[in-house]
């Protein structure tokens, strides 16, 4: 059962379940905040003459006993027609203003405690990504390009892939590894089509080449690492990156081989149209069970799209093989 819930923050809440005949509710793993868009009657039967929706408002959408969205109306549309169209995010639409940090010696975990308090943000579990960044200066950059760069860095140095996002108005970062859901998509569940693709065009490295720049001696040091097969197969294939000055050799190896584990092999992603399940959305996995492709394995959301009109539910999702 869907309930969606609308409040003006002057006093006045709304139940608007009835009158709001399609919903899309959008998420991405990376860079973005997840998104809702609205049609809603403007003129019901028997609707109250104090009924309004304005930018600023707080949408809340649940269904089926889950938690689904927590977010903001950012924009209403109205035309000669008898709908409101409303766009509504989650509260990391508040993450993509800029500004200046400089951190030393922080994990991103305490990364994201620190702008999410600076902005007054509300915070739920946030765990310890173990890495400590040994400094990240960040002059007018977007906050939201800040926590993920710190993710990123956490994810490259062997300490696990982890993601922020909005659990239901609270921010929350969490290892992926811990977000597998056990709703089976494939041949004989939900999915009623799929295309599938293996690149190597994109984010697909066979050699690593790190540079740091020694202070002491006045020369670049440089670090290497590649899959000879891989080249003779593909062609060379270049990831290139600057150390960080704080790290020592032992460190930059690290990162060298984490980097080759990451990096060097095919990228493989399908895209699935399926019966909706609000259980999913972008940063969980996903088993498939796709017998043409020989699929039997978690498959990890990149992004996530339900479409919610009339009687029907259907969802897209973007996923990948990590």
């Amino acid at each position: 059962m869907l309930e969606i819930i609308l409040d003006n923050r002057d006093g006045k809440m709304w139940d608007i379940t009835s009158i709001v005949p399609s919903l899309t509710y959008k998420t991405k793993r990376i860079g973005a905040a997840s998104s809702l868009d609205l049609t809603i009657i403007k003129t019901a039967p028997y609707q109250h003459s104090a009924f309004s929706v304005n930018n600023g408002d707080v949408i809340r959408v649940r269904m089926d006993k889950h938690n689904v969205f927590y977010g903001y109306v950012f924009e209403v549309g109205r035309g000669q027609d008898e709908t409101l169209t409303v766009k509504a995010y989650d509260q990391i639409r508040y993450l993509l203003g800029n500004d200046t940090y400089v951190f030393k010696n922080k994990t991103a975990s305490e990364i994201v405690k620190k702008i999410a308090g600076d902005l007054g943000m509300k915070t739920g579990k946030i765990a310890n990504t173990g890495y400590v960044i040994p400094s990240m200066i960040e002059d007018n950059k977007k906050l939201l390009d800040i926590v993920c760069k710190a993710l990123d860095l956490t994810l490259i140095n062997g300490k696990g892939n982890y993601m922020l996002f909005d659990d239901f108005g609270v921010l929350s970062v969490q290892k992926l590894d811990d977000r597998k859901v056990d709703v089976a998509i494939g041949d004989w569940s939900l999915m009623y089509g799929f295309d599938y693709k293996s690149s190597i065009d994109s984010d697909t490295f066979n050699r690593v080449k790190i540079v740091k720049d020694n202070k002491e001696t006045g020369k670049r040091e440089v670090y290497l690492a590649q899959d000879s097969a891989k080249i003779a197969r593909w062609g060379r294939l270049q990831h290139y990156q600057q150390a960080n000055e704080n790290m020592n050799s032992a460190q930059i190896n690290e990162q060298l081989d984490q980097l080759m584990k990451l990096k060097n092999r095919e990228q493989r992603s399908l895209s699935i149209q399926a019966v909706g399940d609000m259980r999913i959305r972008a940063g969980c996995y996903v088993p498939i069970l796709i017998e043409e492709l020989g699929l039997k394995q978690y498959f990890l959301v990149e992004e996530c799209s339900h479409s919610l009109d009339a009687d029907m539910h259907t969802m897209k999702l973007e996923l990948k093989v990590i």
